[in-house]
């Protein structure tokens, strides 16, 4: 695993067995943290963890692109545009995936 990962998984909880409790509750995950995992460090990841940081990113890219991620058909439609993604390219940028997703589909999901 590099630093990143470590980071990543320190600030999602999952490597804080040996950390105080207040260091447990200090470490945030940051956008800054975030994308830099690529799609082979994320897949790594547990399920929920994994999940969350999806989660977190795509509510990013959304923002920036002035549209909502919606539960449904459409969000699923972006789930498997992002699966497709790192699995053609599993060095990329986990955010780099689910922005270019995001934008494809832009036209298609709801504005803020």
């Amino acid at each position: 695993m590099t630093s990143r990962t470590l980071a990543v998984l320190t600030a999602l909880g999952i490597l804080t067995a040996g950390a105080s409790t207040v260091d447990a509750q200090t470490a945030t995950l940051t956008f800054d943290r975030a994308a830099y995992v690529t799609c082979r460090e994320a897949h790594i990841l547990p399920p929920d963890q994994r999940v969350a940081l999806t989660v977190f990113l795509a509510e990013h890219a959304a923002r920036h692109r002035g549209v909502t991620i919606p539960d449904g058909e459409r969000g699923a439609q972006l789930a498997h545009l992002v699966r497709g993604g790192c699995t053609l390219s599993p060095d990329a940028y986990l955010f780099t995936v689910i922005d270019r997703a995001v934008a494809v589909e832009a036209s298609r999901l709801p504005k803020r």
